[in-house]
């Protein structure tokens, strides 16, 4: 066993490693899968989730969000007001990072115990898997828009082989990080947060000189339109730390002992404060220049040596959000209950994603259609991440990790034939309650009635909260 160190901050954690176990180191690729991690190979701080979470969200969707507040008619105050509440949800992200040491397992499987053995196969081929991948699809297509504007710049036309070829070599890039795993994830994402950390302070400087702090649009919104604005945008904002659903992923490593609110706040931490600053420099581009198209809309304000740099950041950005995702959806495959290496099936996961990202941008605009989809993703979301974080509060963070190993009808977690009636319920009373009052693709019938104002998210998260605690009381009660 490797030697220890005391712990520099009593009472927030038992001593730790010096070092992280051969089996978690960056230069090999991670042995351990969705099974339970044992305690002797438990190492590190709770410190290191920040550069984690930070590298994934200095990004070019983040840009993006902010800048389409101001588009879709807010003021500037209104727009950085939004970014505040939305990005609140990252307390519930951090929340649910608590549970990774508690159980020395992945998010993938601590669900087990809200849904059961067989029911939690089903959640994760939905929610951990398919949305997953999409959202994979997505991100890549983003990214590989700014790389083929970096190849144009060298003088070679990007044509259909040369997009192709940009894909893959960005997916690869991505995917090797997913494959390597935990280990190099921990150790590669505060130099990347560093590098984007000083990009994008570039960009703020160029956006500052430029912004009007006192913009408001030319008819502003009120009454009504006003508040189906907001609550959109509040949606919006908040469906990137909702997707995260898989924090437990990457605290899992930690000590038991570790203090759960260092989990919790530098989770947190690292997806708020670069998400708040990307998001309100979206918002201030906004004012400023067209931001329909970020890539175009900001080169006028950069310097012209900064504009390929730039590019090479959205890249690097968004190879860091992606790999996070590839990693989860390839713990939530085998979490369905496929027999495969995490290795492989990341690998697997990333041949599907650049599978759709070929199919949207070079044969079809399927990538719109998903990405019209993925706006209704919140209404299955939110709830789900309410049930998780309920079922932490109700069970204190006390979770049997190799009881949760067990998949056999005798196990704890099997309930009835292997589904949960409170998770289940809960699951579907909080999607159907959210998909009453959704209004973006199609408008359920309580948006209807309050004039367009879209509750899916606050009505999806409570029903589902409030169902399951009072399910789940019933049932241990019997």
């Amino acid at each position: 066993m490797a030697s220890t160190i005391p712990d520099p901050c009593p009472g927030t954690g038992a001593a730790r490693p010096e070092a992280p176990p051969a089996r978690d180191r960056a230069v090999r690729i991670e042995a351990h899968g969705i099974d339970h991690i044992p305690e002797q190979e438990r190492h590190g701080h709770p410190r290191r989730l920040f550069s984690v979470w930070a590298a994934a969200n200095v990004n070019y969707l983040s840009l993006v969000i902010g800048g389409a507040l101001v588009l879709m008619g807010l003021t500037l105050r209104q727009a950085l007001a939004v970014i505040v509440v939305g990005n609140l949800f990252w307390v519930l992200t951090g929340l649910l990072a608590v549970s990774g040491p508690a159980a020395g397992a992945p998010s993938e499987v601590i669900t087990r115990a809200m849904y059961g053995v067989r029911g939690n196969r089903v959640n994760n081929a939905v929610v951990g898997w398919m949305i997953s991948v999409c959202y994979f699809a997505l991100n890549l297509a983003a990214a590989a828009t700014a790389a083929f504007s970096l190849v144009e710049m060298t003088g070679i036309t990007a044509g259909t082989g040369v997009k192709a070829a940009v894909v893959v070599v960005i997916a690869a890039l991505t995917l090797a990080i997913g494959v390597y795993g935990h280990g190099m994830i921990m150790k590669l994402y505060l130099p990347v947060t560093l590098v984007l950390t000083a990009a994008f302070t570039v960009v703020a400087c160029c956006v500052l000189t430029h912004a009007d702090f006192a913009h408001t649009p030319a008819e502003p919104l009120t009454g009504t339109g006003l508040w189906a604005v907001l609550l959109a945008g509040v949606t919006l904002v908040g469906a990137g730390p909702l997707s995260y659903t898989t924090s437990a992923d990457f605290s899992r490593y930690l000590p038991r002992t570790t203090s759960a609110t260092a989990i919790a706040g530098w989770t947190a931490l690292g997806g708020f404060v670069p998400s708040v600053a990307v998001c309100s420099l979206g918002a201030l581009a906004a004012t400023a220049v067209d931001m329909t198209d970020p890539q175009a809309g900001l080169q006028p304000i950069l310097p012209g040596w900064f504009h390929p740099v730039f590019l090479l950041a959205l890249v690097l950005g968004t190879i860091a959000i992606n790999a996070l995702t590839a990693y989860s959806a390839g713990l939530a495959l085998q979490a369905v209950g496929i027999r495969i290496r995490r290795s492989l099936s990341v690998i697997a996961d990333g041949v599907a994603a650049v599978s759709l990202t070929l199919y949207g941008l070079l044969v079809s605009d399927f990538l719109d259609t998903v990405s019209n989809v993925l706006q209704l993703t919140v209404v299955l979301l939110g709830p789900a991440m309410a049930v998780y974080a309920t079922d932490i509060a109700l069970r204190r963070n006390r979770y049997d990790g190799p009881a949760l190993m067990d998949e056999t009808p005798g196990s704890p977690f099997w309930y009835s034939a292997g589904v949960s009636r409170a998770g289940a319920l809960a699951l579907t009373g909080g999607v159907s309650a959210a998909a009453l009052c959704v209004d973006t693709l199609y408008t359920g019938p309580v948006a209807g009635a309050l004039g367009g104002l879209d509750l899916s998210l606050p009505a999806g998260m409570a029903v589902a909260s409030a169902l399951y605690a009072l399910l789940a009381r019933v049932d241990r009660a019997h």
